[in-house]
């Protein structure tokens, strides 16, 4: 119990308006400066068996709200104080345990009582929840700019499955890159490779742009096992070379056969290939990311083609422009204008490194918190519940002086008594044992020292029978000497 509240005792400093940040340097020597208490958590190690639950709290807070990591860890904190309180008056832990459950039960029901449907065009409200997770960070002073970001991009990747509506966060791309500031960040509706155009004779921005997506590589494949030519003529060298140019000029005429503009290759792309795309104004990006190549495919509706000669028209993704555009101190590819993309990108300025991992932060935090409200239409607004109702805090608190004085029902009232009443005998027989304990103590004692009396008495009366016996002798040598009477002696 003591490891796991030192952990809510280490965050409780960081909550609230005035949270302080917490500066972390790990064995690298590299410094983190956050309130956050899923990264300050995750930055901590933790041998501890208690501690670590503490930390999955945390983790399992942060993956399925995104927000309240730290609130979380302080009220376990504050439960297990409580609990440790119940625990020194003899209450066993499963009565605690039931009880606690019990609680939760009363607090979820306050809280379906007050809360709140909200409606997905309703963007007030949504602003609210989403710039409540920011409030506190670092960024707090961008939280409408970003807010409105993350808004319009979870809105923009929202789906339908099997009647519930979805906004799976990893269809959100987050790109990060330094300068500039927080305000000029931006919401892509299309993907952002963090590549650069392969060839230098290629178009750098493409119109209507036809986007082929393939898993195979422009190059010529190297055969499983070792062979040996052998050639005795120039000309024969000339043939080899010119056949596997002649083969990538194929594969370049069945991307452009198929109405290709533009190609991501997850692969490597030979540079007689790039000298053909080049040639044929295709702009080609090579060894793109296997999840950027995923979002790009949710994007433009294009097809993952592991093999060109299954490449078709139908198969190409659609966008208004592609074009690389220079970002920072680097060359990114910029795929935007996307007909109803289901993957977007958010691309973070900001002057420094930490500003911008904790814009990321909070940004992922705010397109999480929107999770169970699109889940379930409704949210809580907590500090209504706690303001007018108070039914979350009392919930926990009636049961901790219910454990003492009034249970919610008949059977952990009957459990308490039964504890009390065994309490109450259990101390009866110890205070008969102490009792029966200390009479006998005191037997002993005055047996002892009735002994150690009657030592002394006897060892009294043997000095006066010696005494007597010397004073007979002398009074008889007196008398026969004609000396004086007993008395005289």
């Amino acid at each position: 119990m003591l490891a796991a509240r030192i952990i809510a005792e280490a965050l409780k400093s960081t909550l609230g308006p005035r949270g302080m940040d917490k500066m972390l340097i790990d064995s690298l020597g590299d410094i983190t400066v956050t309130n956050d208490g899923a990264t300050i958590l995750d930055e901590i190690d933790v041998e501890h068996p208690a501690a670590k639950m503490m930390k999955e709290v945390a983790k399992a807070q942060d993956d399925e709200v995104g927000d309240g990591t730290t609130t979380a860890v302080v009220l376990a904190g504050e439960l297990l104080k409580e609990a440790e309180e119940l625990l020194e008056q003899n209450i066993h832990p499963s009565i605690i345990i039931d009880g606690y459950r019990k609680a939760a039960e009363k607090a979820l029901e306050a809280l379906e009582k007050i809360a709140i449907d909200v409606d997905l065009e309703d963007r007030e409200t949504l602003m609210k929840i989403v710039t409540t997770s920011m409030r506190s960070k670092a960024v707090s002073l961008a939280r409408e700019h970003l807010g409105n970001i993350a808004i319009d991009a979870v809105k923009q990747i929202v789906e339908e499955r099997d009647g519930e509506i979805i906004a799976d966060v990893d269809n959100i791309q987050i790109i990060k890159k330094e300068g500039k500031s927080l305000e000029e960040s931006e919401l892509v509706k299309g993907i952002i490779i963090d590549k650069e155009v392969v060839h230098p004779g290629m178009p750098k921005r493409v119109e209507n742009a036809k986007i082929a997506l393939i898993n195979c590589p422009l190059e010529i494949e190297k055969t499983e096992f070792d062979a040996e030519i052998r050639i005795r003529s120039p000309e024969a060298i000339k043939a080899f070379l010119d056949q596997e140019t002649e083969m990538l000029r194929k594969m370049v005429e069945r991307i452009k056969n198929a109405g290709a503009n533009v190609v991501f290759c997850q692969k490597g792309i030979d540079d007689i290939a790039q000298h053909f795309l080049a040639k044929e104004g295709i702009l080609a990006v090579r060894r793109v990311k296997k999840s950027d190549m995923e979002k790009l495919s949710r994007a433009t509706g294009g097809k993952i083609i592991t093999n060109l000669a299954d490449l078709k028209e139908e198969d190409l993704g659609r966008a208004e422009l592609v074009e690389e555009r220079m970002v920072g101190e680097d060359k990114m590819v910029f795929v935007e204008g996307c007909k109803d993309p289901k993957s977007v990108s958010i691309l973070i300025r900001a002057g420094l490194e930490r500003m911008m991992d904790e814009a990321e932060k909070s940004l992922l935090g705010a397109l999480k918190s929107k999770n169970p409200v699109l889940k379930q239409r409704t949210f809580y607004n907590l500090g209504n519940t706690y303001y007018k109702m108070g039914k979350l805090d009392n919930a926990i608190k009636s049961y901790i002086s219910a454990l003492k004085l009034n249970p919610f029902d008949k059977e952990a009232k009957k459990n308490l008594e039964m504890c009390l009443k065994q309490k109450k005998q259990n101390k009866s027989k110890n205070n008969k044992k102490e009792k029966n304990k200390n009479q006998q103590k005191k037997e002993k004692q005055k047996q002892k020292e009735k002994k150690q009396n009657g030592d002394v008495k006897q060892q009294l009366q043997a000095v006066q029978n010696e005494l007597k016996k010397l004073l007979k002798k002398n009074m008889q040598k007196k008398k026969g000497k004609g000396g004086g009477s007993v008395r005289d002696w």
